[in-house]
């Protein structure tokens, strides 16, 4: 299939008319949205879903005897069977609701360390990890006396496996690992990693907030221990996410946070947890977002979602081209396989800069380290500019964005 008819067969102008957003104006100009990276746009059957739970069946679930928490309840708990269905986990009781990506990892550095790391244990990050899935696993390894080893990466980008195998050993408590890297596009051959952990017995918590937007996942298939998304990265609210686990994980750790909804009983003496899901969802939960998150995942199953992947793949084909022939730009990550992510530089010319006169001309990319500086540290680069793509945009987009990127430079010459 060539770039052209793959494009062709995917109805980009259908689908941008599902996002209000992209027909407005921003500075005079069409928006040219480039920050899916960031945050992706909402179609209107999200916005029209969690209003309609905002004003017709809002009140707290679980519990309630009323129609009203009834009615919210059932709307909650259908989202997260669509979830399980979605990334096709084995129990909907192994989908736990959480705020976003962060606060998942969070909670199983938490609850996990808590439960398995002791004193000289080591757990495994990789070299390009977004924040998120560094901080939380050194603070596990500070308060549990274990040490933080790091995967190397190469010049293109792409995780040295070989050093990752040599990482390995009886020590390994835990190796967390993004599937898709926010800062360069990568895409980490995580069923094989994951593979190769469980020869150690050693769990795997993968950071999907950047694959699960952009191509079908399957955790079965990936055999991942842990699974971390979030709603506001794959046309949903914020405020939501999921945290996947296998049951065998999640029947063994504490509670990442106590209150009510948690419990199965409660006295001044002893207090007794609820099982999982509850366990693991404390106190009274980002209702709408749940609900705008289950929308969301009914948007994506509207759509030819293998169609929408392939069609990004070329989208980001093209642009990397486009880019790569302006004198003075240089591609930040030139990974073999890669996913709708394209971080450059521009020769003397600060990224934050760069985003500023793209703003002027209605394109929104993002321009910084993208919680991500020990990969800038690696590149000998203080930040990049970003762009990153989501099946809404087209190739005019690509154009524009490669015209005003030739325009910052001549502004700078």
């Amino acid at each position: 299939m060539t770039a052209v008819k793959a494009m062709s067969n995917w109805d980009v102008e259908k689908v941008r008319n599902d996002f209000p957003v992209l027909s407005r104006e921003v500075n005079g100009k069409p928006l040219v949205y480039l920050d899916n990276g960031a945050s992706s746009q909402v179609p209107q059957l999200v916005i029209d879903r969690t209003s309609k739970y905002l004003a017709e069946e809002h009140s707290n679930i679980h519990r309630g005897v009323h129609y009203l928490s009834q009615h919210a309840t059932t709307a909650y708990e259908a989202a997260r069977e669509k979830v399980k269905r979605f990334i096709n986990a084995p129990d909907v009781k192994e989908c736990i609701f959480v705020r976003g990506t962060t606060e998942g990892i969070n909670l199983i550095a938490h609850s996990y360390g808590k439960a398995f790391i002791n004193e000289g244990d080591e757990i495994l990050v990789s070299q390009m990890e977004h924040h998120s899935n560094i901080i939380p696993w050194q603070v596990a390894a500070e308060e549990r006396g274990a040490t933080i080893r790091v995967i190397p990466m190469n010049e293109q980008g792409e995780l040295i496996i070989d050093e990752y195998e040599n990482l390995l050993n009886e020590r390994t408590k835990m190796v967390a690992i993004t599937h898709v890297s926010n800062s360069l596009g990568t895409v980490n051959p995580v069923k094989e990693m994951i593979a190769t952990a469980h020869k150690f017995g050693v769990p795997v918590c993968v950071d999907a907030a950047q694959s699960v937007p952009h191509f079908p996942v399957d955790v079965q298939d990936l055999d991942a221990d842990f699974f971390v998304f979030s709603g506001h990265k794959m046309f949903g609210p914020t405020g939501s996410g999921v945290m996947y686990a296998k049951r065998e994980w999640l029947d063994k750790m504490p509670p990442y946070q106590t209150g009510g909804g948690m419990i199965r009983t409660v006295s001044f003496e002893k207090t007794t947890y609820a099982p999982i899901p509850d366990k693991f969802e404390a106190g009274t939960p980002a209702i709408a977002a749940g609900i705008g998150l289950g929308a969301a995942i009914d948007y994506i199953n509207s759509v030819d979602f293998e169609a929408a992947a392939a069609y990004e793949h070329e989208l980001l084909e093209y642009a990397t081209e486009r880019l790569a022939d302006i004198p003075g730009v240089t591609i930040i990550g030139t990974a073999a396989e890669k996913a709708s992510v394209l971080s450059f530089t521009i020769e003397d010319i600060h990224p934050h800069d760069i985003g500023t006169i793209l703003d002027q001309q209605g394109i929104a990319i993002r321009a910084g380290h993208h919680c991500a500086q020990p990969v800038m540290e690696f590149f000998d680069v203080p930040a990049t500019a970003r762009a990153s793509f989501a099946f809404y945009n087209t190739r005019e987009e690509v154009d524009k964005l490669a015209d005003a990127v030739q325009k910052v430079i001549e502004v700078f010459a």
